[in-house]
């Protein structure tokens, strides 16, 4: 198996013989809310959200087993042949001499599968995507006669319309399809419940579901099947159906209704006789639209069935409506890069869009994220951001400033996550849990926004808190608190509360440093990052994050310091409930955990159902210096505790303590001899966050390349194999080792682990990371899937949970802003190359095309010497041929002044290294 080939040089591709290969799909969705998934058969599924399925839900798992998805039939006199290779006969050739020939072709939100089959003398070309501004699928056919003699067949599409909540497929899915009323028109099926079934409560449905299609000449269906039962025929399967083997007499003309059946939309067409090389061409649209809450349909006037119904006027207009589609996605991202490795350069074509993909279908909507409900976690409305701000920086503004709507005044923040930008919900599900890790990642994408954009005073900008029922980081409820109340919290006059970003990032942040365990560690709650350490809650300490608090605390001073230096003032305003926690210091403090949460449980008390609303004016450089000591205490504690070691002398910082309060990582004795016991993630964060020294990471490199790395799997696990069931840390324990959190190559860490090197000036131990991660999943034998990073290799080196993973912007900032080093420095432009000898091209150039500033600009590496990474400096730096002033060796800082003076043309950045 060659597994696939990159066509252009925006990642699109192409395959032999998908369907040997089980659990791929692409995704394929539009600009008002569709969203598909397709495999190589046209399987998968269609959706608004969790409420509204056009085609039933599928998990991973149904790829392979269900059939009640997208078809397209030749019917012959003496059998029947699928365009999308979904027949009995065509599954029972598979791996035979008489299976049809298979190509795919993908690439951004489009698939097109060309199909020959030998036996019968056809070929059909079968293309979907979806239309930008309308609710539809657009799924084009295009049957060719490859033989010597004429054929005739009769064209047959079939789509099942499911019309309904993905809670339906195993809660009422007969009682449901008892809703269903379809009415069949004269271009296909359109089907509308009459309600929204939620014994909590249910609701009128104003949502229709629609099949509709015309041939190559425009015309309509000649004839239609509404009831799934029907067209499946007594005995039948959606890949057999009788009905199409038994004269098709379950066919009927529109129009006519069918009421309280399971729905298809199943589309006759005139017969059809080609001569050979002779095509004919079909368009099918598989949508919704929202009509009014009654039983009628009004299809003739909404907006989403007109356009659907013009996209496939014709192949001209269905033509169309795809390259507009392709044109749109393939240049909605705007970094590209040109290295020595042509095939690295489309993948970073998909690892630019990953981020965009997730914006989209958030969590839950692929194959293999068959978990939540839709909507995105706390976690991915940050570091979302983080490659917003490099790729479509406009408007990122104001998404930060809604995100922080969430933040609690105990330093906690929303779970529940609204569907608009800063709407969040008071919890539904009555969880009262904790991610220790939540206040850590917003101050990380706040200070990327800052460097990006040099808007310091974001810092000073007011911001309401959220407000529900949790109080004292979920430990208790407010008894006061109704849903009257809202969930945008108020002071002790009633007035909507507002503190600065700047006061929320402390109030997150110091909340967090004084919530520790009995080993001064910060406690693990509910989880931190991983959340299969979901069974430390009571003793539990998180040492990995402690470390990434304490970077924290040491950055947000350095950037008050930076924030004053600009002018901008010498003080700021902060609610004087918190100061307490600003102020505090001293051993006696600081070394007794009892007394730390002592003083965190008085703060909490103080703002459990309301806060005073009045502000003290605080010295910035007094309030940089407190958050400094306290970073340094943390590191210095971690430094002097947690450092541990295997047998043979090698060390690394231990992450975590288990719910019994012992060391979770070292070397331990066990009945089975010794088991050494390390994880990813402290070392991430210890290296990330400067509590390792500089002579701590190379000890610590060689014992996460001793302990962890496996190239053959996708490079650094996020753990050894503990041999234990630890219901004392978490759920991830229970999972097979080498699968998901056990041990598996976790992307999103791997990469955050190569980011930390690039950022410790270990470059090629950086690359090492990240290149082990890309050569698995271009390796299609070992990795199974199509171009991106997925959320992990397993223990074989299949990658899973594709496309939909945190790991892709971290990927895409560490290329930018590491190994070719363009990045933002408080708004001016750094140029500083971390790139390896191999990243070059055979003319000793490497290339990357980004935004900056709003200014577009191309900037190329001339490495004449062909030096390594750490060997070179930056020589020279020209824009448009104007060479400008260095500062030296080392890397080049352009002013803001320069940057914003460049037109809005395309700007070349020419820098010599040497």
């Amino acid at each position: 198996m060659s597994g696939y080939k990159f066509i252009d040089d925006r990642g699109s591709f192409e395959m032999k013989d998908p369907q040997h290969t089980s659990g791929l799909y692409l995704p394929v969705a539009g600009g008002k809310g569709l969203r598909s998934a397709v495999s190589p058969d046209f399987g998968g599924d269609s959706k608004l959200d969790q409420n509204h399925f056009l085609i039933a839900p599928k998990s991973i798992a149904d790829l392979h087993a269900e059939r009640d998805t997208r078809n397209f039939f030749a019917v012959f006199e003496d059998g029947i042949w699928s365009a999308c290779g979904a027949s009995a006969t065509q599954e029972a050739d598979r791996f035979t001499d008489k299976e049809d020939e298979v190509t795919l072709f993908g690439g951004r939100m489009w698939q097109k599968v060309v199909r020959t089959s030998k036996e019968r003398g056809i070929q059909a070309e079968v293309t979907i995507f979806a239309l930008l501004k309308n609710s539809s699928e657009i799924m084009t056919v295009k049957f060719t006669n490859s033989s010597d003699s004429d054929i005739s067949f009769t064209p047959v599409a079939a789509v099942p319309i499911y019309a309904r909540s993905a809670d339906n497929i195993r809660d009422h899915r007969h009682v449901t399809s008892l809703l269903n009323r379809a009415s069949v028109t004269s271009r296909g099926v359109i089907v509308k419940p009459t309600l929204s079934f939620d014994e909590r409560g249910h609701q009128i449905n104003d949502t229709a579901y629609f099949v509709i299609g015309t041939d190559g000449n425009g015309e309509n269906p000649v004839s239609f099947i509404a009831d799934a039962d029907k067209f499946i025929g007594e005995g039948g399967t959606y890949t057999r159906p009788r009905s199409l083997l038994d004269g098709m007499g379950a066919f009927k003309s529109a129009p006519f209704k069918v009421d309280g059946k399971e729905a298809i939309g199943a589309l006759k067409f005139k017969d059809v006789c080609l001569k050979p090389s002779e095509s004919v061409c079909f368009q099918i649209a598989i949508g919704t639209f929202v009509g009014s809450k009654d039983t009628d349909f009004n299809e003739e006037g909404s907006a989403d069935f007109i356009a659907a119904k013009d996209a496939i006027f014709s192949p001209d207009s269905a033509g169309k409506a795809f390259e507009c589609a392709k044109e749109y996605w393939e240049n909605i991202t705007n970094i590209h890069v040109k290295t020595g490795d042509k095939n690295f350069d489309n993948f970073m074509e998909w690892i630019a869009f990953q981020p965009q993909l997730r914006r989209i279908y958030g969590c839950s909507f692929l194959p293999h994220h068959d978990y939540g409900r839709g909507g995105r976690g706390w976690r991915d409305l940050w570091q979302d951001c983080l490659a917003l701000l490099l790729t479509d920086p406009d408007g990122v503004r104001k998404m930060i400033l809604d995100n922080f709507r969430g933040v609690r005044l105990d330093g906690t923040n929303a779970t529940i996550i609204g569907d608009k930008p800063g709407e969040f919900k008071a919890d539904r599900n009555g969880i009262p849990r904790v991610w220790m890790d939540h206040g850590f990642w917003p101050f990380l994408t706040l200070k990327l926004y800052m460097d990006q954009t040099g808007d310091l005073d974001i810092l000073m900008e007011d911001v309401p808190y959220f407000k529900d029922n949790f109080v004292c980081r979920a430990e208790k409820r407010d008894e006061a608190y109704t849903e009257g109340y809202g969930v945008v919290q108020k002071d002790d006059s009633g007035k909507e509360y507002k503190g600065s970003v700047l006061e929320h990032l402390l109030i997150e942040n110091l909340t967090a440093f004084y919530d520790v365990g009995e080993h001064g560690q910060i406690r693990l709650r509910g989880a931190d990052w991983n959340d299969a350490l979901d069974m430390g809650t009571h003793k539990g300490e998180s040492v990995a994050f402690t470390n990434g608090y304490a970077g924290n605390l040491q950055e947000i001073a350095d950037y008050i310091r930076v924030y004053e230096a600009q002018g901008a003032g010498k003080t700021c305003m902060l609610a004087k409930e918190i100061l307490p926690l600003i102020l505090s210091d001293g051993e006696e403090l600081f070394g007794s955990p009892e007394n730390k949460r002592k003083l965190l449980y008085g703060y909490m008390d103080e703002v459990r159902s309301s806060i005073s609303g009045a502000k003290e004016e605080v010295d910035l450089e007094e309030l940089a210096a407190a958050l400094e000591e306290k970073s340094q205490d943390l590191m210095k504690r971690i430094r002097e505790r947690e450092w541990v070691r295997d047998s043979e002398g090698d060390g690394w910082y231990n992450g975590y303590y288990d719910d019994n309060g012992n060391a979770v990582e070292g070397e331990f004795d066990t009945p089975d001899g010794k088991n050494v016991r390390m994880m990813l993630t402290g070392q991430v964060f210890s290296i990330m966050s400067g509590t390792a020294q500089d002579e701590d990471v190379p000890k610590i490199i060689k014992s996460a390349d001793k302990h962890l790395y496996s190239k053959e799997i996708g490079g650094y696990r996020l753990n050894t194999d503990f041999k234990a069931l630890r219901t004392d840390l978490g759920r991830m324990f229970g999972f097979s080792y080498g699968d998901k959190e056990n041990g598996a190559v976790f992307s999103h860490m791997a990469v955050m682990f190569g980011n930390a090197l690039y950022k410790r000036g270990f470059a090629k131990e950086g690359f090492k990371a990240l290149n082990s991660l890309y050569e698995t999943a271009k390796d299609f034998e070992t990795s199974r899937i199509y171009p991106g990073i997925p959320e992990y290799f397993n223990g074989e080196g299949r990658g899973l949970y594709n496309y939909l993973t945190g790991a892709a912007s971290w990927y895409l900032m560490t290329v930018v802003t590491e190994e070719f080093g363009v990045c933002g420095v408080a708004g001016e432009l750094c140029i500083d190359p971390k790139l390896v000898l191999s990243q070059f091209d055979e003319n000793a150039k490497a290339q990357i095309s980004l935004i900056f500033r709003g200014k577009k600009l191309t900037v190329t590496y001339n490495n004449p010497d062909k030096k390594d990474a750490g060997n070179y400096n930056v020589k020279s730096v020209s824009i448009d041929g104007k060479e400008l002033e260095t500062a030296g060796d080392g890397c080049m800082i352009i002013g803001t002044d320069i940057i914003d003076g460049l037109s809005d043309d395309s700007h070349n950045i020419d820098v010599v290294l040497g």
